[in-house]
Parts: C-alpha cells; structure tokens; sequence
C-alpha cells in the first residue's frame, strides 16, 4: 500500500525536476544581478542549475527537490522553486497538480538575498 503523501512528494519532486532541467512548465525570474553577469558566466551558471542533482537530507529536508546552490568560480548563486496557485496569489493547493499549480524558479547571486 502506497502512502499518499510519499506520492504527492514523489510528484512534486518530478515536476520540479522537470521544470529546473528545462526551464519549461512554468516561470522563471533571474535578478538583476544575474542578469548584469557576462553572458558565457551567466550561461555556465544556468547550465549548472539545469544539471543541479547534489540534493541531500541538509539542503532538501522535505525530497521537494526546490532549492539548490551552484557556483562558478567566485560566483555563487542561489536557485528556489516555489509553487503558487495559477494565477500566482497564494500557494498552490496541490502543488502535484500541474493543472492548479504555477511554479517559479528564481535565480539569484548569493549576495543579493
């Protein structure tokens, strides 16, 4: 017997990777300053959170797979996925269910949070 919970985590985990591995399936915001970045750096740092798989029990406490740290050089940067209703004003319901769910990835420098 399968427990619902571990379900819904399993989906959401799946759906997250989906989304950070394309960046397709829902939004994606990048700061100013990752934006102010050189375009090779800003693209490694990009790629680097598409290919993110170092998750462990410290930095993803709940198996969402919805937060990651990447860096490039001297260049830290943060990326989170939240999981809001579809039209972005509370949080989802059911945030394994694409069809009431908008996920947003944020992409940030470490010094700007």
């Amino acid at each position: 017997m399968s427990d619902d919970r571990s379900d819904s985590t399993d989906r959401v985990r799946q759906l997250n990777d989906a989304f950070r591995r394309t960046f397709v399936g829902g939004v994606v915001v990048v700061t100013a300053g990752v934006r102010a970045l050189p375009h090779e750096r800003r693209s490694a740092l990009l790629a680097k959170i598409r290919a993110f798989d170092a998750f462990t029990e410290d930095n993803d406490p709940h198996g969402e797979h919805d937060f990651g740290v990447v860096e490039d050089g001297d260049v830290r940067c943060l990326w989170k996925i939240d999981l809001y209703d579809r039209e972005m004003e509370l949080m989802s319901p059911d945030p394994s269910d694409p069809a009431v769910t908008t996920r947003l990835l944020t992409i940030m420098l470490a010094d700007e949070y």
